[in-house]
């Protein structure tokens, strides 16, 4: 039963609650049940001795801490709860004051979410980038498509051209003393692509199949550095050379990638889908834009551990990525050169704009009296159902309605927020045409290189416990 709470500095309550002579004595035969097993008592089977019989000769609070275990996580979490306090973290400096047959006095302080004063939320702009598609564009994804399906064709009729892709033996030499990692052989490397050191696919060019040559180039001043400023000569042999050879661009080609019978429906099928790429891009870019002056808009003195469990969160997403990507965290930061410390650190600012965007919408939330309707529910559930491929009343037991009724809240907010702004459309920048990923070179010619805020449930147990006083029996 919730005795007092009371606010001891900024986002700090002190709470004193007392759990009664029966709830506790509940508490306590819990705790013996659980625990019989394990003690032995003279003349009884272990695990058999009668309650009074182990208290009688260890000590009438034997039990005391573990009940006192079982009984705080629900006591502390109805204490909150009828106080009405958002908690964010467990509770702590815990002191019981009193414990035994008539009950528990204790008292605990808690970390609550701030009080925050709303900024602007209407009215609001933003750009909404345009969402026209250009014949360039459409272009380009056909040119893509022709990539994908591309050949590769073996010529030996005539020389390497630039554009070609060469399989290749070579071996690299300092000062006629073959270095470490210099040697290759059938290496595939495409001429143009800036895979080698400047210089070494040039000299390719105008070779047949089957040659044997050298190459003679300079390593780059900023290359590792027993090997920087140095002339070297690399000795090759040409075993094959190839080339891309791309489809036609016509009807039959398109019956052969798509379902659509002529170039003309899959240009407008193209079309259409970049339009709703962009449409999608555009809204996303704009109400980040708005969520973004939102947040930035609260007044708020933040908890430092709100912060923090978020950038934890975070990295625990970030961990849950790599698992799935067959990478572990700790493998991932041995060779980033980082420790677990450097990577939350990385993800204190984002997590800082997390928090901050959270508690703009709950004050949002708040300032409209926006409400989670039993509808609202109800559409929620059926598209868990159907995006889990689960029945409805399955998602229910496992996805609690105060859970959902969150996000519903949120979503409404956003769309409020979004209503009421105004969109400035402008067109997206041309973008620059991205190089050709290039692919890694090989040592001899390469440069060297070096949720949801769950902290409102109460600890399990207990962070410390400070017996002041045992009531007499």
């Amino acid at each position: 039963m919730l005795k007092s709470s009371n606010k001891v500095e900024t986002n700090v309550y002190e709470v004193e609650i007392s759990i009664d002579a029966e709830a506790f004595e509940t508490a306590v035969q819990k705790a013996y049940l659980k625990q019989r097993k394990n003690i032995t008592v003279k003349g009884f089977r272990k695990g058999k001795a009668p309650r009074a019989f182990i208290e009688k000769m260890y000590g009438e609070g034997i039990f005391y801490e573990d009940a006192l275990e079982i009984i705080y996580p629900d006591a502390v979490s109805d204490a909150v709860k009828e106080a009405d306090l958002s908690i964010v973290d467990a509770p702590f400096d815990l002191d019981v004051t009193e414990i035994g047959k008539n009950g528990v006095e204790m008292k605990f302080k808690v970390t609550v979410k701030p009080d925050v004063k709303l900024g602007k939320y209407k009215g609001l702009k933003a750009v909404k980038p345009s969402v026209k598609v250009t014949a360039d564009e459409v272009k380009a994804e056909l040119a893509r498509m022709q990539e994908q399906n591309s050949r590769m064709i073996s010529v030996d009729d005539r020389p390497v051209q630039n554009g070609d892709t060469v399989v290749i033996d070579f071996e690299g030499f300092v000062d006629g003393v073959a270095f470490d990692g210099g040697k290759a052989e059938n290496h595939e490397l495409v001429i143009g692509s800036g895979s080698f050191i400047p210089g070494f696919e040039d000299q390719i060019i105008g070779h047949k199949t089957g040659e044997e040559f050298d190459i003679n180039v300079t390593f780059p001043e900023d290359y590792q550095k027993d090997l920087a400023s140095k002339d070297a000569v690399f000795k090759i042999k040409l075993h094959e050379i190839k080339f891309k050879e791309l489809p036609a661009l016509d009807d039959e080609f398109v019956k052969d990638v798509s379902e659509f019978d002529t170039l003309d429906e899959l240009k407008k099928h193209i079309k259409s889908d970049l339009e709703e790429k962009k449409k999608a891009d555009s809204d996303s870019a704009f109400t980040n834009d708005l969520l973004e002056q939102v947040a930035n808009g609260i007044e708020a003195e933040i908890p430092p551990v709100m912060i923090e469990k978020e950038a934890e969160e975070m990295a625990e997403e970030f961990a849950y990525r790599l698992q799935m990507q067959g990478l572990d965290l700790n493998t991932y930061l041995k060779y980033t050169g980082m420790d677990k410390d450097k990577l939350l650190e990385n993800y204190k600012t984002p997590a800082e704009n997390q928090v901050k965007l959270k508690l703009a919408l709950e004050a949002v939330v708040k300032a409209e009296n926006i409400e989670a309707t039993e509808s609202d529910l109800d559409a929620e559930y059926e598209k868990l159902a159907k995006a889990y491929n689960m029945e409805v009343d399955a998602v229910k037991k496992a996805v609690p309605p105060e859970n959902l009724a969150g996000d519903i809240k949120s979503q409404k907010a956003i769309g409020l927020i979004k209503e009421n702004a105004v969109a400035e459309e402008k067109a997206a920048k041309k973008s620059v045409k991205a190089k050709d990923e290039k692919p890694a070179k090989k040592p001899a010619a390469k440069k060297d290189s070096a949720k949801k805020d769950n902290a409102e449930k109460p600890a399990k147990k207990p962070a410390a416990k400070k017996t002041v006083k045992k009531t007499e029996e």
